[in-house]
């Protein structure tokens, strides 16, 4: 028998033995594993195979199994070996739920499905629903570095035709326009700037080489907002505080935002007009824990909102 198969073999036995067993009831319940050699010889083999599982974190446990002590078995502390049952605070769903929004990525969002898997099937319902999982766009973070760091990007882009096609662009700016990101940059087979939906873009974004700079006085709002578009006016204005790590480019694709200030935590609030309440609420929920609506009351109470449904259903 592989060694291996030996411990897994010894594991198993020990955990499903409702008393302890002495290692004459090991040998001969695993007669092929330690039967087929001399008591001695057996003995010792079991002996290096409890130390490995013990070095690997087994709780195996020498117990007596009589009144007098006179003789000893082996038993698995049930407790200790196997893991608590999971259970969270909404809090820390909450939490769970923010990041997978942050990290954009399906198998984040994967690996929070399964870890939740045993805990409640409305949690699970909640935490696929579309009110929170699609605000979040996979490229946002690849798109923001490529602004930032001023790079030429690649992906491929779907037209509001269903036309695909491979664009090269070099990144300008990051810009909002009905509740969707666009990004905004030099399309270096066109020669022209052009403004991208992230949503329409097909896998990933990938960042290239050294992309050519803005030009001079440019701002990625300004031109998604040209056009008919001009006739969504805003009608209300809010303030809503961002994390240090994303005020410097989030509020930057919003026509009209004015920062109000810097608050002593690091985060930053801006002012800014917006067409409608519920396209500034699945913006806000974008951010996942990197943003807050500051006022309107009913704005921000709709955001808190959205966040208890998913946690109730």
């Amino acid at each position: 028998m592989h060694p291996l198969e030996r411990l897994v073999n010894l594991v198993a036995l020990l955990l499903e033995s409702r008393t302890p067993l002495t290692f004459d009831q090991i040998r001969e319940k695993l007669a092929e594993g330690y039967g087929h050699q001399d008591v001695s010889s057996a003995k010792r083999m079991f002996e290096r195979d409890k130390d490995i599982l013990r070095d690997i974190g087994v709780p195996i446990e020498v117990v007596s199994t009589d009144a007098w002590d006179v003789e000893q078995g082996y038993t698995i502390d049930k407790d200790r070996y196997y893991l608590p049952e999971i259970a969270f605070t909404p809090e820390e769903i909450s939490v769970l739920f923010v990041a997978v929004r942050s990290a954009g990525d399906g198998s984040a969002e994967d690996a929070v499905r399964k870890l939740l898997s045993g805990v409640d099937r409305g949690i699970m319902a909640g935490l696929g629903a579309p009110a929170l999982m699609s605000e979040a766009d996979p490229n946002l973070s690849s798109a923001a570095e490529g602004v930032a760091e001023n790079r030429r990007v690649r992906f491929t882009y779907r037209t509001s035709r269903g036309d695909r096609s491979d664009r090269t662009v070099d990144a300008f700016g990051l810009a909002v326009r009905g509740g969707h990101w666009y990004l905004v940059g030099l399309d270096a087979d066109r020669g022209e700037i052009r403004s991208f939906r992230l949503s329409r873009i097909s896998g990933k974004i990938e960042l290239k080489g050294a992309g050519t700079p803005p030009p001079e006085g440019f701002r990625a709002a300004d031109q998604v907002w040209s056009g008919p578009f001009d006739a969504e006016e805003p009608t209300i204005t809010a303030t809503v505080a961002f994390a240090p790590q994303v005020a410097w480019w989030a509020a930057r694709g919003v026509r009209g935002a004015e920062t109000l200030r810097t608050r002593d935590d690091g985060w930053v609030e801006v002012r800014m007009p917006w067409p409608h309440g519920e396209q500034l609420v699945s913006w806000v929920l974008s951010f996942g824990p990197d943003a807050e609506v500051v006022e309107p009351l009913e704005v921000r109470s709709e955001v808190l909102g959205r966040i208890e449904a998913i946690l109730a259903s």
